[in-house]
């Protein structure tokens, strides 16, 4: 009872935010805890990592068997790279300094998704234009400076539109599946 009276004297817009944050938990579409961040984690970046180094090194050299097994040999390290940065730079950038810039306690799922891959795909693109060349390279340079307002664009066109229609919604699918698993479980055991 003391909760109604509390949501009836609340701004309408405190009521939806609370009712958001409550849905958002629920989602089944995102990870729930530690361990399925990690999972979804891992899906995503293994999925972008395969898709798009070799596409955006594909066009920087030529698409050949030759080309995309020199590819492969930097993949590793493109990955490990591409976990620090979104571990340490981009997760935090994006999600304590720019989306709450963007997206309101009345925003839905898609909406906070969309935001989300696209602030995080181009803080991420801008720092592996330069970091991915130098990795290419073998070497650190201004090659990556000089060319940046020719290069990043392509690799930010890519890599958002391979986050959107393919990593996430593959990694939001695992979620999602492992979550209906799993309340099936407690239905069964209950």
């Amino acid at each position: 009872m003391i909760k109604n009276i509390c949501l009836m004297i609340r701004l309408p817009s405190e009521i939806s935010f609370m009712e958001m944050k409550n849905k958002m938990h629920a989602e089944t579409r995102l990870p729930r805890n530690k361990k399925e961040g990690i999972l979804f984690s891992l899906i995503i970046s293994i999925i972008s990592v395969n898709t798009i180094a070799p596409l955006i090194i594909g066009f920087e050299r030529g698409f050949s068997k030759e080309v995309y097994l020199d590819t492969l040999k930097i993949i590793p390290f493109m990955w490990v790279i591409v976990i620090l940065l979104v571990r340490y730079v981009a997760g935090p950038l994006v999600g304590k300094v720019i989306l709450p810039k963007f997206v309101g306690p009345t925003d839905g799922f898609n909406a906070r998704v969309l935001f989300n891959t696209l602030f995080n795909v181009m803080v991420l693109s801008i720092l592996l234009t330069i970091i991915g060349t130098w990795v290419g390279m073998k070497s650190i340079s201004l090659v990556p400076f000089e060319n940046f307002f020719y290069i990043w664009p392509r690799n930010f066109a890519i890599a958002f539109w391979i986050e959107l229609l393919l990593a996430q919604p593959i990694a939001r699918y695992v979620m999602k599946q492992l979550h209906l698993r799993q309340d099936r479980k407690k239905t069964v055991n209950s």
